[in-house]
């Protein structure tokens, strides 16, 4: 009987055990890689997530923010600056090539970003459109490929944009509460005397005429966005970063929706900048937060500080995780202990018919071995389709792209790591086994 026969025939002489053992190992396995495939997406959309935009100018407050929303569309926009600061920075000799963008809109919960169509090359360089052509007019658009995956749209299909970051026409974030505040303010003035019912009736027309003027500015927002239609003139290709979830216009959409012709009166939300140099860059940043309404970031510092908070929230997974590897080898090692009589007994036979020590040792660490080996490569194939399976959902959330496909980095390790702990777990058991004398153990 080969050595894999036997080892075989061991493992299934108590099956359920065997299988205890074997599922510990492969969950243990398949959360380890599901970790280490989220975090080579991060580092790779770390990389990756901006191009070669050094610089982000936005309005004055969070950096984080600002780059967060400008390069992986999470969040809602800050406060926008004037159109004017595009033509300043394009005037810098530093400067390489900068992009101004518009943002505030959505379709179906995906922003809807106004950009100039030479973003993308300068960005991903000369891509061929999956489908459809680039936008040149106002109202064409483009879509990313993951939001013409999950909505089924196509080239030549029509529609409306909503204001904020909303799944439906008919929703927007400006909806009036104060009717309710002088609704309540009414209902608690009927157990007071003539006088405070009189000033609270007061209270409550004057908090319904605000509402209502509220009501239909929101009303006007909306039927501003009900009469603009966009076109879909193009599909992107997949690009790898949160750009596949975003639907791209021209730059100058969000002034047609609300009526803006006067120069004065264009805003922009951010602007992205290729500097020529570190020495330009320094220089531009400088000259542009001494504004008092703008604010120039480094934008490879501010994807840093995101992935420093990312890095302590998953010291706490990588902790239960190891606990998750202590209890994967405690189990396999009450597997093995718990077969340590039955082990004797086939270790003696074969010492008395002359099997030599190597193949001995063989057998007794080559059961853990086995084990551990089974489940790892179950643990790969379950982390590998539950990767698969959320990427859809870690991309809408976080606009990270992680690919199921690729090897994360580490993954390897991971395998060597759990052959060695199930090497070490079989170690005990086995010296037990072996250290009996085999005639004094069929003399007893």
């Amino acid at each position: 009987m080969s050595v894999f026969q036997l080892l075989w025939r061991n493992m299934m002489h108590r099956k359920t055990l065997s299988l205890l053992t074997i599922v510990s190992i492969a969950i243990t396995i398949a959360l380890l890689l599901v970790l280490l495939q989220v975090r080579a997406g991060i580092e790779h959309g770390a990389e990756k997530g901006y191009g070669p935009f050094e610089l982000t100018l936005g309005s004055k407050g969070s950096s984080t923010q600002l780059v967060l929303n400008t390069y992986y569309r999470v969040g809602t926009p800050a406060q926008n600056i004037p159109q004017q600061v595009l033509h300043e920075v394009l005037k810098e000799s530093e400067v390489a090539h900068a992009y101004a963008m518009t943002a505030g809109d959505s379709y179906q919960g995906y922003p809807i970003v106004g950009m100039d169509a030479a973003y993308f090359y300068t960005r991903y360089g000369d891509q061929t459109m999956k489908a459809g052509g680039m936008y040149a007019k106002t109202g064409e658009a483009v879509i990313g490929s993951h939001v013409a995956s999950q909505l089924g749209l196509r080239v030549g299909d029509t529609f409306h944009g909503n204001h904020g970051l909303v799944n439906s026409g008919s929703h927007s974030f400006d909806n009036p509460t104060n009717e309710k505040s002088g609704s309540d303010s009414g209902s608690e003035a009927s157990s007071n005397d003539q006088h405070q019912e009189t000033h609270s009736e007061q209270q409550a027309e004057a908090a319904e005429e605000a509402g209502s003027e509220h009501s239909n500015e929101s009303d006007e927002s909306h039927h501003d966005h009900e009469h603009f239609e966009y076109r879909i003139v193009g599909i992107l290709p997949t690009l790898g970063t949160a750009d596949d979830r975003a639907v791209f216009t021209t730059l100058d959409y969000a002034w047609h929706v609300h009526g803006i012709t006067h120069e004065e009166d264009k805003m922009i939300t951010a602007i992205l900048v290729q500097p020529k140099s570190l020495l330009g860059a320094q220089t531009i940043k400088n000259k542009f937060n001494q504004r008092a309404d703008v604010q120039a970031v480094y934008t490879s510092k501010a994807v840093a500080d995101v992935i420093n908070v990312v890095d302590r929230g998953t010291e706490l997974v990588q902790f239960v995780s190891l606990l998750c590897v202590l209890l994967a080898a405690i189990t396999l090692l009450l597997s093995l202990t718990s077969v340590v009589t039955e082990r004797k007994k086939d270790v003696g036979l074969m010492r008395l018919i002359g099997k030599s020590r190597m193949y001995v040792w063989t057998i007794l660490i080559g059961e853990g071995l086995f084990l551990t080996g089974i489940g790892a490569m179950f643990g790969l194939f379950l982390g590998h389709l539950a990767t698969s399976f959320s990427a859809s959902s870690i991309l809408e959330w976080s606009g990270v792209h992680v690919d199921a496909l690729r090897v994360a980095p580490g993954e390897i390790q991971l395998v060597l790591g759990a052959l060695i702990v199930g090497f070490l777990a079989s170690i005990g058991p086995a010296w037990k086994v072996y250290r009996v004398d085999p005639l004094q153990l069929f003399r007893s």
